[in-house]
């Protein structure tokens, strides 16, 4: 047998397994509550390497190793930031939401929550909300669709377009038939898979190379090594800044925030908070290790350097000349697990907001769940076809598209998810006017400034939404007595 059919035969058994789990699930999705968080009854273990395993996607994997195979440890400043907002989001935000959205009418969407937190009976922030999920979901579920096909690409051979089809295909097919348990469990495995690899990969590197080559050739490149060098520049204040502000995307991401939602108990919360630190952490750094290491291999080797777009492969590349078939074969399928475990939670979050928040409130009959299940299905093949075609431009970046979509739920729903969890005098009109202006600012500032400045557009976005959010609330009346004491109500739990 030759390493491909090693690599194939790997493949083979974890796509199906993938798909097993799909249909395993697929009838415990009895109504929407059900397909879209699960009844409420995850455990600690099960909402914490998901919330993690859905949050990294295939940018852990691909899109990080190749801005550290390119810039050095500098580019670490963004994990730095991941690792902070992780932390924070966790402490001040999972458990005040799973309060909270279960108190504000049972909510079992982030747009839901929002009409439920104000008592409106106005369908103008559920749909506000529903858009915005669905127009930046697009491009984050687009570039998990990217990475799937330089993964086959690179690994096979096989046209970028091909590769691209079968990665939408088989994520399409488990996330279509199982819904939130699918989803959460294939999560799970899937977060084991991708620890695994991120720590013997760099390992396995390193000792190929070892510590006299490694040393010498980071000495070579000026800075390279250095968290305050961008090459022979220094790294500056913005760039750090704009590296940090990373973290701010935590508090708007509504793939990771439903993760919350659906945790059984408020009592799990802290339990899974340490076990979603150890992950990250422990992964963030391998991730870094895997660019730098395989810069140094690469160069040892005498090896033609990656560029820009080729540099995400550089974990694919290791694998390949460093691990047997069989072993390539599962180590590469953690970049599958990287890509799988969000895309399959972005499509389910978009096909919730099309279905529950748009559909659902909009429709003259009210549909009933049944009805609901189906649609949501069929809005879930919609998205993935519209990412499809988004993906089908091989000069996409996976970088550069998690980056715009980050930034867009980081902005628009960051700072109206923290107002409403911890300020009483916000108003429904306020958060309008943040979301609406934080994904404008987003997409204004990624258009005509970003270039010209160097700072992250979600930097600027998010406070440009924490400010109108904040000036429009106080120029608003005051919210009526029912959400006031519903707010103290959530707030004096413990």
């Amino acid at each position: 047998m030759t390493v491909n059919v090693w690599i194939i035969t790997a493949f083979v058994l974890y796509l199906a397994i993938m798909i097993g789990i799909g249909v395993a699930f697929s009838k415990k999705s009895n109504n929407v509550s059900d397909y879209f968080l699960g009844g409420r009854k995850m455990g600690s273990w099960l909402t914490a390497l998901s919330a993690q395993a859905s949050d990294m996607s295939s940018w852990l994997l691909m899109g990080l190793p190749g801005a550290v195979y390119l810039s050095g440890i500098s580019s670490a400043w963004i994990a730095i930031g991941l690792a902070i907002g992780t932390y924070l989001n966790w402490l001040l935000v999972a458990k005040r939401l799973r309060s909270y959205s279960q108190a504000a009418g049972d909510a079992i969407t982030i747009p839901q929550y929002f009409q439920n937190r104000f008592d409106s009976n106005s369908k103008a922030i559920r749909i506000v909300c529903a858009v915005i999920i669905f127009i930046f979901f697009l491009i984050y579920t687009a570039s998990g669709f990217n990475a799937a096909a330089k993964l086959v690409e690179n690994v096979f051979g096989i046209r970028y377009t091909i590769g691209l089809t079968i990665g939408a295909v088989v994520i399409l097919t488990y996330t279509f038939m199982g819904g939130y348990f699918a989803v959460v469990w294939t999560d799970f495995f899937q977060g084991m898979l991708m620890f695994a690899a991120l720590l013997i990969v760099p390992i396995i590197a390193y000792a190929a190379i070892g510590s006299e080559s490694f040393e010498s050739i980071t000495a070579a490149k000026v800075g390279y090594m250095s968290l305050m060098s961008n090459g022979d520049q220094p790294y500056s204040v913005t760039d750090i800044l704009s590296n940090l502000a990373w973290g701010l995307g935590y508090f708007g991401m509504p793939h990771i925030l439903v993760r919350f939602m659906s945790i059984k108990s408020t009592d799990l919360i802290k339990k899974s908070r340490i076990i979603a630190m150890v992950w990250v952490i422990i992964s963030l750094a391998a991730s870094v290790a895997v660019g730098c290491i395989g810069y140094v291999y690469l160069e040892k080797m005498g090896a033609a350097p990656l560029n820009e777009i080729s540099a995400e492969t550089i974990f694919m590349v290791l694998v390949q000349k460093l691990t047997p078939g069989l072993i390539a074969g599962i180590l590469l399928c953690a970049i599958v697990s990287a890509i799988m475990s969000t895309s399959d939670s972005q499509l389910l979050v978009t096909a919730s907001a099309v279905t529950n928040d748009i559909y659902a409130i909009t429709a003259k009959n009210k549909p009933d769940d049944k009805k609901l299940l189906m649609l949501s299905r069929i809005a879930i093949a919609v998205v993935a076809i519209i990412a499809y075609v988004i993906a089908l431009n091989p000069e996409n970046t996976v970088m550069a598209l998690v980056a715009n979509a980050w930034a867009g739920f980081g902005a628009a729903f960051g700072p109206a998810m923290l107002l409403s969890l911890f300020w009483r005098r916000m108003t429904m009109k306020g958060a309008l006017a943040g979301m609406i202006s934080g994904a404008a600012a987003v997409m204004i500032w990624n258009k005509f400034l970003t270039a010209s400045t160097g700072i992250y557009e979600l930097l600027p976005a998010f406070f440009i939404s924490l400010v109108l959010i904040v000036i429009v609330s106080l120029i608003d009346k005051e919210p009526n007595q029912k959400v006031l004491e519903q707010f103290d109500k959530v707030a004096a739990m413990k």
